[in-house]
């Protein structure tokens, strides 16, 4: 009974009205996004970066971990001894059209040297240019270290 006449008074109708004029006075909560942004945790998984040393060096050693733990399979290095017996990349490339973001090579660098950055403004017209090199990667790296680092920072306590 109580249910035919929520029917014949529109109940549920002025119920959603309601609703609709309680919410019409209230502040927005949208931001203008290219203008503005909206907060990032440290932990989020973005464009990837190769980082360096503060001398200049790279941090890559060659251990291809990153390459093994990959999923994707969208990681490829090569490698060869240096002078003073050491390992580096000479090949370091990511097809970001396969990866998946998992975050699990960024785990697996014994010297954080692959990183996942705070960028996600990305997108590109062609899939070539989701092909990254060594220098791409180092030029991320370049551009987003203070922010790297500092996310880097604020996770420690996690890792």
């Amino acid at each position: 009974m109580l249910q035919i006449i929520k029917s014949f008074t529109l109940y549920e109708l002025f119920k959603g009205l309601i609703l609709t004029f309680k919410y019409i006075f209230k502040s927005k909560v949208t931001i203008n996004y290219p203008h503005e942004k909206g907060p990032l945790s440290p932990r989020f998984r973005g464009e990837h970066a190769l980082r360096r040393y503060p001398n200049g060096e790279e941090r890559c050693i060659a251990c291809k971990l990153c390459e093994a733990v990959c999923p994707a399979q969208a990681i490829t290095i090569e490698a060869e001894p240096r002078t003073d017996g050491s390992r580096r990349t000479t090949r370091y490339d990511i097809d970001m059209s396969k990866c998946i973001y998992c975050g699990l090579c960024e785990e697996s660098c014994p010297v954080d040297a692959i990183v996942e950055g705070p960028n996600y403004e990305f997108a590109t017209e062609t899939r070539e240019e989701l092909m990254y090199n060594k220098e791409k990667l180092l030029s991320n790296g370049d551009m987003w270290e203070q922010e790297i680092a500092q996310n880097l920072q604020l996770d420690s306590k996690y890792r």
